[in-house]
C-alpha cells in the first residue's frame, strides 16, 4: 500500500494547494458535525428541565427564547454543515477528475513511446480498458479512500474529545465494537481484493472482444460468424457480470456484518446508558447527546472500514495501470540529431538478427549496403521478414542482434523524432484519421500550405475525388465521407508525398489500386522517389522492375538480390517467384523476359 501511495504522490504535487483547502474543509466539516446534538440538550435540560444553560449569555433568556435559539441553531448548524460538505465534495472530486486525466494523459503517452514489439504482444481492449477504466483508481484511492478516512479520523478523535469528559466508563463502553471492526477489515479485505482482481480481468476481456469484433467486422460478416461472435461476447459479457455480482455480495455481506456489530455497540451503549440516567449519574439530555455522538461515532468507524473497501478494490485498478507505467521503453532515445540538410539516404545493415519472441527468429544474419538514392525493391513470401526488416530503420523496434546504420550511424544513436522526421512511408493497412482530408494528408508536416497539400494529392492522383467531397478539402472524413481501401491508399501515398523526406518505405503502395490508376499513382511515385533512397515492398511487378536493386527475402535471411534482368537470367529463387506470381498478370506478360 505504501508503494502505490508513492507512485499517486506525482499525480498529487499539482494539486497540492487544493488538497491542503480540502484538509482545512475536513476541519471545518467536523467542527459543526460535533455541534450537531448541543441544540437538543439544551432543549431537553435547560428549556424542558429547567436547568440554567451553561453557554454564557443565554441564562437571561426566557424558556420560549431559548427555545427559539436551540431551533435556529440546529438549522444553522445543519445548513452549514452541508453548505461544507458540499464544498468539500465538489473541491475533492476536482482533483480526483485532474488525478485521472493526469494519469490517463500518462498512460497514452507512455504507450505511445513504447515499441511495436510491445504492443505486438498487449490486447488492445486490455489496454483501453486500463486507460478508461482502470485509471480512475486514482481518484478512488485517494479522494473515495485516503481522503475520507482522514476526515473519519479528525470527526472520530473529535468526538472522543467531547464525549469523554461526559462519561468516560460509556465512552469506553462506545469502543468495545472497534477492535472487532479492524479484525473485519483483515478478514474481508484479501476476498475482496481477489473477486475484485477478476472483475477487472473479466470487464478487460469484454473490452479487448468488442475491439477485436469490431475491427474485423468484414471478416465476420464473410464468413457467416456473426451469431457464434454474439454468444462468445454474450459468454464474456455474463462472466464479467457475475464476478461484479460477487464482488458487490462481498461486499453488501462485509457492509451487513459491520452494521450489525454496529448495531451490537449501539444497542451496549443504551443500555449502560439508561441505567447510569436511573441511577442518576447522566441527565436525560446528556444521555440524548451521548447518543447522537454514538451514532455519529460509528459512522466515521464505518467510513473507515468501507472507505478501506474500496481501496482494496482500486488497488487492483491502480496496479493494471503503474503495471504499463513501469514497462521502461525498449527503445532508448538517442541523443544525436540529423542536420539541418537531413539524412543523406546511406543505409547500412550489419549482421542483423531479429525475434519478437526468443523461440520465434524473424530475420536471421542479414548483411546489407544501400547507396543513397537507389530504389530497393522487397520481395517474397508472407513472413519472410520484409516488413520487420523495414520497420528496423524507423526503430519501430531494434534488432536483437547486429546494428543497422543510416549514414554510417548506428539509428540508436539518433533522436527518435529526428530519425522519423527523415523517413517517410506508405504503411499497411492505409489508415485515414477522422478529420478534415487536408489534415490527413499534412498529418505528417503540419506546416504545410495549401498549395504544397494540393500538389500532393494530385501527384496521388486524388485531387478530383476530394474536390467532389462535401467540403473539398476540409471534409471530415468519417461523417458524411466514407473513403474505398484505394482512396485512402492514395491519401497515404499523398502524405509521404507531401513529407518529401529523404528515406522512403512504400509497403505495398499500390495493391488496393486498379491497373489504370496504378500507372497514374506511379508515375507520382517515380516522381516522388528521384533522389531519395527507396524502398519498395512489392507483390506487383510494376512495382519491381524499375527498381536498381531487387531483394529476396526468404526464411528471414536475403535469398537472392541483383536487378530484375540480373535475376530473371540467373534464374533461382526470384525467378521461381516471378513464374508463381507475376508470370499471370495481364499487364506484364506480353513484357516481361523469361529467365534463361
Amino acid at each position: 500500500m505504501i508503494s502505490l501511495i508513492k507512485k499517486l504522490l506525482p499525480y498529487l504535487s499539482p494539486y497540492k494547494w487544493r488538497l491542503i483547502w480540502a484538509f482545512a474543509q475536513i476541519f471545518l466539516v467536523s467542527s459543526f458535525e460535533l455541534l450537531k446534538p448541543w441544540p437538543l440538550q439544551l432543549v431537553i435540560d435547560d428549556v424542558l428541565g429547567g436547568k440554567a444553560p451553561i453557554v454564557p449569555g443565554l441564562s437571561d433568556l426566557a424558556p420560549l427564547q431559548l427555545l427559539l435559539v436551540a431551533c435556529v441553531s440546529l438549522v444553522l448548524i445543519n445548513l452549514c454543515a452541508a453548505g461544507l460538505n458540499l464544498l468539500h465534495n465538489v473541491t475533492t472530486i476536482a482533483v480526483g477528475q485532474g488525478m485521472v486525466n493526469d494519469l490517463r494523459g500518462a498512460l497514452y503517452a507512455h504507450l505511445q513511446r513504447l515499441s511495436l514489439a510491445f504492443h505486438s504482444r498487449q490486447k488492445v481492449g486490455d489496454l483501453m480498458y486500463r486507460i478508461t477504466a482502470d485509471s480512475f483508481a486514482v481518484q478512488t484511492v485517494i479522494m473515495n479512500g485516503l481522503l475520507p478516512i482522514i476526515s473519519a479520523v479528525v470527526l472520530l478523535v473529535g468526538m472522543l474529545v467531547v464525549m469523554f469528559p461526559l462519561d468516560p466508563a460509556l465512552t469506553l463502553v462506545s469502543l468495545v465494537v472497534v477492535p472487532f471492526l479492524f479484525i473485519l477489515i483483515a478478514l474481508f479485505n484479501k476476498k475482496i481484493v481477489e473477486v475484485a482482481t477478476e472483475v477487472r480481468d473479466r470487464e478487460s476481456y469484454v473490452y479487448t472482444l468488442v475491439q477485436w469484433a469490431m475491427s474485423s467486422i468484414k471478416v465476420v460478416q464473410a464468413f457467416t460468424k456473426e451469431e457464434e461472435e454474439y454468444r462468445r461476447f454474450m459468454g464474456a459479457s455474463r462472466a464479467s457480470l457475475n464476478a461484479t455480482l460477487r464482488l458487490y455480495s462481498w461486499q453488501t455481506f462485509y457492509s451487513g456484518v459491520v452494521n450489525s456489530l454496529i448495531a451490537a455497540g449501539t444497542a451496549l451503549v443504551v443500555y449502560v446508558g439508561a441505567r447510569s440516567v436511573m441511577g442518576g449519574s447522566l441527565t436525560i439530555g446528556q444521555l440524548i447527546v451521548f447518543i447522537s455522538y454514538l451514532a455519529q461515532l460509528y459512522v466515521p468507524i464505518n467510513q473507515i472500514t468501507q472507505s478501506w473497501g474500496l481501496i482494496s478494490g482500486a488497488r487492483i485498478g491502480a496496479r493494471r495501470s503503474f503495471e504499463v507505467l513501469d514497462t521502461e521503453p525498449d527503445l532508448k532515445d538517442g541523443t544525436r540529431d540529423f542536420p539541418p540538410e537531413g539524412a543523406v539516404g546511406a543505409i547500412e545493415w550489419h549482421d542483423v538478427a531479429f525475434r519478437y519472441r526468443e523461440e520465434m527468429p524473424v530475420l536471421n544474419g542479414v548483411t546489407l549496403s544501400i547507396k543513397p538514392g537507389m530504389k530497393v525493391a522487397l520481395v517474397g513470401p508472407t513472413g519472410a521478414g520484409k516488413s520487420t526488416l523495414m520497420g528496423l530503420l524507423p526503430r519501430f523496434f531494434d534488432a536483437s542482434e547486429g546494428s543497422v546504420l543510416i549514414d554510417g550511424i548506428d539509428v540508436k544513436e539518433y533522436k527518435l523524432n529526428s530519425l522519423r522526421q527523415q523517413i517517410g512511408m506508405v504503411l499497411q493497412p492505409p489508415l485515414v484519421f477522422p478529420m478534415s482530408v487536408r489534415d490527413n494528408i499534412a498529418y505528417g508536416r503540419p506546416d504545410a500550405s495549401n498549395e504544397e497539400i494540393e500538389m500532393a494529392a494530385k501527384m496521388a492522383r486524388i485531387d478530383t475525388l476530394i474536390k467532389s467531397l462535401p467540403q473539398g478539402y476540409d471534409t471530415i472524413l468519417g461523417d458524411n465521407a466514407t473513403l474505398s481501401e484505394g482512396e485512402k491508399q492514395r491519401m497515404t501515398i499523398a502524405r509521404a508525398m507531401l513529407r518529401n523526406s529523404r528515406i522512403l518505405i512504400l509497403d505495398e503502395p499500390t495493391s488496393a489500386l486498379d491497373v489504370e490508376t496504378e500507372a497514374m499513382v506511379m508515375d507520382g511515385i517515380n516522381r516522388l522517389t528521384e533522389g531519395h533512397t527507396t524502398f519498395i515492398i512489392a507483390h506487383r511487378l510494376s512495382t519491381v522492375r524499375s527498381a536498381d536493386l531487387i531483394l529476396v527475402l526468404k526464411n528471414g535471411t536475403i535469398a537472392d538480390a541483383g536487378s530484375f534482368e540480373e535475376l530473371m537470367k540467373r534464374g533461382g529463387v526470384f525467378a521461381d517467384l516471378y513464374n508463381t506470381q507475376f508470370a499471370d498478370s495481364p499487364s506484364t506478360a506480353a513484357t516481361s523476359p523469361q529467365p534463361s
